[in-house]
């Protein structure tokens, strides 16, 4: 039948895919001032928004970064110590439909406090907030200048905003205020943002908040025993949770929640860093929850917590946890393996210096460099070598010769036209090509009479 004539017929082998993908960073955006956190504003803009710790937020939007910062707070942000600055940033779920569309912040002041902070966005400009309209919602008092914490996040289950705070600084937790109930520090912190606030509260307190009516803790408190959380984020499938925080001198660790947690977690600090015995004297956790994950000096020294990637053109992806250390270029994956364990492996070496991940309105993931003299601060996108298209035909012209067919691949794997009248028989035809990107354009001559063609990928 001339139906089948030259019909594109792809064998791939049968062996199942790698678990974890193989991953390469492209840079998108340069030029910017210590970059510490990624977003997207959920609202069919496309754009990131890409937090600078001195003060400013920027907007990267079709591949270029806007002149004008979309909030200039500089001269309220105290960012001398490394570890301060401008440092999270939120969009609420309904920021798209909201008639007042308005975002949440955090930040250090040069009066040694954490600012929780609503913005309003001006109705004339989408690409510009309104720095007057602060609404400061929160203070807590930070008694030295380092594990600060900072990063804030929407719950996907539950629309709770979340606020991760550092124990407070110093070394070694000296006032032991990870385990202390009656401050915020050292706490990861759910509060009802969106709705009418608490009498005497500029937030309210969600009913279901797990030390509600202990007089012992603080009712904003969701978690606790917590050193410097540097980066958390939520699966948007699953609504699981995942922390990674900062060690002291021997562990980095990565904590995880499923979405079936019901809060009042303990992690840990500061009798514990990761499962290591910290110190055997002050207040002891009640059933510490260990990490899923942890390592030591030897990987790094500063971990830069990730996400879950859930977009859709890397199905080697999905589900899989991305983790850097500041101090070393291996981005890691980590796996659940469904029965309990937790599979790990380096899946990029990249640059080292990663301060922050984030993801676009696809789910897509990148990441962000910090800035070092003479380089500045860079985003790049990540994306696996082989994406949804891989083996697939994606375009055919039947009328060429020699015939051109785009073939979905994966990058710097070699591959071979095959040629068969009766699907048994193959033959080699046209030039081997190595594929330099996720689509390559492979010619091979036109034979005479019907056949079928497949791409082998060659060992």
């Amino acid at each position: 039948s001339s139906d089948l004539l030259m019909t594109p017929r792809l064998v791939a082998d049968d062996t199942p895919p790698p678990v974890f993908p193989a991953l390469r960073a492209t840079e998108v955006a340069a030029g910017l001032e210590r970059p510490v956190d990624i977003q997207n504003a959920g609202d069919g803009s496309g754009r990131l928004f890409i937090v600078e710790k001195p003060g400013r937020i920027r907007i990267l939007e079709d591949g270029v970064l806007l002149a004008t910062p979309f909030l200039d707070i500089e001269a309220r942000v105290d960012d001398a110590s490394n570890e301060e600055g401008l440092l999270g940033l939120a969009f609420p779920p309904n920021f798209a439909t909201d008639p007042e569309p308005h975002f949440y912040v955090c930040y250090t002041t040069a009066s040694s406090e954490s600012h929780l902070s609503r913005f309003k966005v001006s109705p004339a400009d989408p690409d510009l907030a309104l720095p007057d309209s602060e609404e400061v919602l929160l203070r807590v008092s930070q008694p030295f200048g380092n594990h600060n914490g900072g990063q804030v996040q929407f719950g996907p289950l539950d629309g709770s905003l979340y606020l991760a705070l550092g124990d407070g600084g110093s070394g070694n937790d000296p006032g032991d205020r990870a385990q202390d109930g009656s401050t915020l520090l050292g706490k990861l912190l759910r509060l009802d943002v969106e709705g009418d606030p608490d009498d005497g509260l500029a937030y309210a307190i969600p009913a279901d908040n797990p030390f509600v009516g202990n007089a012992a803790v603080r009712d904003e408190i969701w978690a606790l025993g917590l050193r410097n959380p540097w980066r958390f984020s939520f699966d948007p499938a699953t609504g699981d949770l995942w922390i990674a925080d900062v060690g002291q001198g021997a562990r980095e660790e990565v904590d995880f929640l499923p979405s079936s947690a019901h809060g009042g977690a303990n992690f840990g600090w500061r009798y514990l860093e990761g499962t290591r015995t910290n110190v055997t004297s002050g207040l002891v956790p009640a059933m510490p929850i260990a990490p899923i994950h942890e390592y030591g000096r030897g990987d790094g020294s500063s971990i830069t917590g990730g996400y879950v990637y859930r977009g859709s053109r890397y199905p080697r992806m999905a589900g899989v946890y991305f983790y850097v250390d500041y101090n070393n270029d291996d981005v890691i994956g980590i796996r659940p393996d469904g029965e309990g364990a937790w599979h790990t492996s380096p899946v990029l070496t990249a640059v080292t210096r990663i301060t922050t991940f984030g993801v676009d309105e696809s789910g897509e993931l990148y990441f962000a460099t910090d800035s070092s003299s003479p380089q500045p601060g860079r985003i790049f996108a990540l994306a696996d070598v082989r994406d949804a298209a891989y083996l697939q035909v994606l375009a055919l012209d039947r009328s060429a010769d020699p015939l051109e067919l785009e073939v979905g691949t994966e990058i710097d794997r070699r591959y071979q036209v095959q040629v068969s009248t009766d699907l048994i028989d193959w033959e080699d035809t046209g030039e081997e090509v190595r594929a330099l990107s996720t689509r390559s354009l492979i010619t091979v001559p036109a034979p005479a009479g019907d056949h079928y063609f497949r791409v082998a990928e060659l060992p």
